[in-house]
């Protein structure tokens, strides 16, 4: 006597539709990430913090200053160099931020689940770029230009103020927040070159900080011929009203600077591409 099996078929699991990777979707990608980042809020404040506080602190300092007749206070009387103070100081959070965003994928493993999913690697560069850029430039703009007003409104009491529609104040102000912003992808192209936090940060206050002091001190010929192509000196040139005539034309200038930042971003580029994660 034969005993027929029955087998009741097991329901088909639905298939999972894979989404194409696009270029849109990475951008998106990247801003969930880049905004979930507990740095990117602290860093980003220290840099308002900075832009805002120091550019109405040194414009009260001014007043004070002129007040005693003691001189013009600290730094310079140009009163809009006096309201964009705090971007010496802005430039150091923002550039760490830039190098943050690369190198803290790369120091947690994260970089290699987010090369699976972009398997073409060069559409990771350029989303995180394109999102890191636009958050900067609204913040730093937003904070340099609340740091002038403030910085103004102080000055007046002592009529040593400006307006804003005052010839080159206004490319000034927003020339500082454009300046921040490449600021912040040079240091993303030498977080993408070297992937390492400690190594991208020093390089990048090198480049900023240490190659100006340097020239400085090497012969004024040397000097005045180098100087104002280094990277701090031509990228601030835009944001200079009151030029003593040492720096670039200042469209020229922030064109130099821009030309750093992309040389960066270009060999982290070709590093991120033929090398492992």
């Amino acid at each position: 006597m034969s005993t027929e099996v029955r087998t009741t078929p097991s329901p088909t699991r639905p298939v999972v539709g894979t989404r194409e990777v696009t270029q849109w979707r990475v951008v998106v990608s990247e801003w969930v990430k880049l905004r979930s980042l507990r740095s990117t809020l602290w860093t980003l404040g220290a840099a308002c913090v900075a832009l805002v506080g120091l550019g109405v602190l040194i414009a009260y300092v001014r007043t004070t200053q002129t007040a005693l007749d003691t001189g013009p206070g600290p730094g310079t009387s140009d009163p809009t160099a006096t309201a964009l103070a705090g971007v010496n100081f802005g430039q150091l959070a923002i550039g760490v931020l830039g190098v943050l965003v690369v190198t803290g994928e790369y120091s947690t493993g994260m970089i290699r689940a987010t090369l699976t999913a972009v398997p073409r690697r060069l559409p990771v560069l350029w989303a995180k770029s394109a999102v890191f850029a636009v958050v900067t430039l609204a913040v730093s703009l937003v904070s340099v230009v609340a740091a002038f007003f403030g910085a103004q409104a102080i000055l007046s009491g002592s009529d040593l103020q400006t307006t804003f529609g005052a010839d080159g104040v206004a490319r000034a102000v927003v020339g500082a927040a454009l300046y921040l912003t490449v600021v912040g992808l040079l240091g993303m192209g030498l977080g993408w070159m070297l992937r390492s936090t400690a190594g991208a940060i020093a390089a990048l206050f090198a480049l900023l900080l240490v190659v100006p002091v340097v020239f400085g001190l090497l012969p004024a010929s040397w000097n005045d011929t180098v100087g104002p192509y280094l990277p701090n000196n031509a990228g601030q040139a835009v944001m200079t009203v009151a030029g003593d005539g040492s720096l670039l034309p200042p469209w020229t200038g922030f064109a130099v600077f821009c030309g750093y930042a992309a040389l960066a971003l270009v060999a982290g580029a070709v590093r991120l591409v033929r090398r492992d994660a």
